[in-house]
């Protein structure tokens, strides 16, 4: 098995000292099943040298990608990472493989099904919360209802859950092709998975690696996001 787990160079650097990477070693994945990938400069690896994948946080998404003129000062974008990591979905979705995005995950993949952001929370709502919590990351901040009983999401939530806040940017129109499968206290988009039927596929716009050791139903994400991959490796 092989679980692609795409990052940002600040993630990279840690290697395996990255939350992301120990989550899913806490979930069953050993750490030579766990390839920490960015844009290359020798093209994009083939979805056939994986079994999952994960997009993870960082940089904002392009706004030019879902047909707005940057708005602010503080939407900080890397669009080499944005082009990279919506070619590794489009080749995920077509291998069926199980897909699992993390905050900006969530935003990347929404922009590639058509939708669209709010580039910055703060200046495009009158949400009276602030998203972007400060100190602990590992802090619950606000509370996640799952609104669909069918989802995978529903899984491991049943009715609601506290979660931490790391974000200034959210899901404003949901792409084509998705449905929102959680939302927070102030309404926003929270966890969104396909419409139709897949292996695994769930995007969430909090932030788990920072939560399972203390919060089981955050550890549940990854172990079933882990549980799948080694299902599409053993076919």
């Amino acid at each position: 098995m092989k679980i692609a787990l795409s990052i940002p160079e600040k993630e990279k650097v840690k290697g395996q000292g990255s939350l992301y990477f120990q989550a899913l070693v806490a979930a069953g994945a050993r750490p030579d099943e766990i390839e920490m990938i960015m844009p290359p400069g020798n093209g994009l690896p083939s979805s056939g040298d994986f079994d999952g994948i994960l997009l993870a946080g960082g940089e904002d998404v392009d706004p030019e990608l879902y047909g707005e003129r940057k708005k602010y000062d503080n939407v900080k974008t890397n669009r080499a990472r944005d082009d990279f990591e919506i070619a590794l979905l489009d080749r995920g979705l077509r291998a069926g493989l199980p897909i699992l995005g993390i905050c900006r995950g969530t935003q990347t993949i929404n922009t590639r099904f058509g939708g669209t952001l709010y580039q910055d929370l703060k200046s495009d709502t009158a949400l009276e919360r602030d998203h972007k919590q400060q100190g602990s990351r590992s802090a619950t901040t606000h509370s996640i209802t799952v609104t669909d009983p069918d989802s995978v999401l529903h899984g491991f939530v049943t009715g609601s859950c506290a979660v931490n806040s790391l974000h200034h940017q959210a899901i404003k129109r949901l792409g084509r092709g998705l449905k929102v499968t959680a939302h927070s206290e102030d309404g926003l988009v929270e966890a969104v998975e396909l419409a139709e039927d897949s292996p695994f596929f769930l995007a969430v716009q909090w932030h788990p690696e920072e939560m399972f050791s203390e919060h089981p139903e955050q550890l549940k994400i990854f172990q079933e996001f882990v549980a799948r991959c080694r299902e599409h490796a053993a076919k």
